[in-house]
């Protein structure tokens, strides 16, 4: 039996810091993956509707209040029994928090790949431990993950830094990036994509633009590390405020098919 995935959408940013918008993502990033402007081919020659179902579950009724939480943990959880591979479109950061409570409900402790400009370990940002800037530290106090792999980053502070070291972090940074330099990683796996990871160039369409950062080969390379099965994924922070012709979309789009694809992959045993 073919893979089946399901699309959910989460519709919040009241956890950003600086800019509002990521609430917006989840419509344009469905657009652009069924816009007739491409096709449901991955680079691996597999295609959606072949080898894998994407099943879109629409977005959560969100109403960035304290039940937030609760209903995404509830809808990854019913995914999970389905037999269904999650995909979250966010939204902001601070939704990963919960869907990794609900992978590790079902799965426990996971490997987590983490594409970011940013390490998102503050112990609280501006006095939110739900901050999109402080998800990781939750899921790490939490033992959550076995292991926390950071790609991409190129902001990190000595708070960070500290968190880093206190978690057992590998952070592979963009001074020190080449894919041969990120480990191979054993399932099961969470792919967590957050498009500031991303040089500008290729996804103006975040409220944290960081210059010097991660093209869109380089993170298709990275995933390319995983070895083990993945088993949910997240793509967030796209503001459609900041985004130009909808590229920064269509990028997320592309990573909705190559993550899908990879995951498909690991399932039937090719490379």
């Amino acid at each position: 039996m073919d893979p089946v995935f399901h699309l959910i959408g989460l519709p919040t940013d009241c956890n950003s810091s600086f800019e509002r918008g990521p609430a917006l993502a989840p419509p344009l990033i469905r657009d652009a993956l069924w816009s007739d402007r491409g096709n449901t081919s991955c680079e691996n020659g597999m295609e959606i509707g072949c080898d894998f179902q994407i099943l879109d579950k629409g977005d959560l009724a969100l109403a960035e209040g304290p039940d937030d939480d609760d209903l995404i943990r509830k809808a990854v959880a019913v995914t999970l029994q389905e037999h269904a591979i999650p995909i979250l479109l966010g939204g902001d950061h601070a939704v990963t928090y919960p869907v990794v409570q609900a992978i590790h409900a079902h799965y426990g402790q996971v490997t987590i790949l983490h594409v970011d400009a940013h390490p998102d370990l503050y112990h609280d940002f501006e006095g939110n431990p739900r901050s999109h800037a402080s998800p990781f530290a939750r899921i790490m106090e939490n033992g959550l993950a076995a292991r926390l792999v950071q790609v991409g980053i190129r902001t990190l502070n000595r708070h960070c830094r500290e968190q880093a070291e206190r978690f057992g972090v590998d952070i592979i940074d963009m001074q020190n990036f080449a894919p041969g330099n990120v480990p191979g990683l054993s399932g099961p796996v969470y792919v967590s994509l957050d498009l500031d990871g991303l040089d500008p160039a290729f996804a103006p369409g975040v409220s944290h633009p960081e210059p010097g950062g991660l093209s869109v080969r380089d993170v298709l390379n990275v995933l390319d590390r995983v070895t083990g099965e993945i088993v949910a994924a997240d793509i967030v922070e796209l503001n459609p405020r900041f985004d130009v012709n909808g590229v920064t979309a269509i990028v997320a789009a592309k990573f909705v098919r190559e993550v899908a694809s990879r995951a498909t992959a690991s399932r039937k045993g090719m490379p």
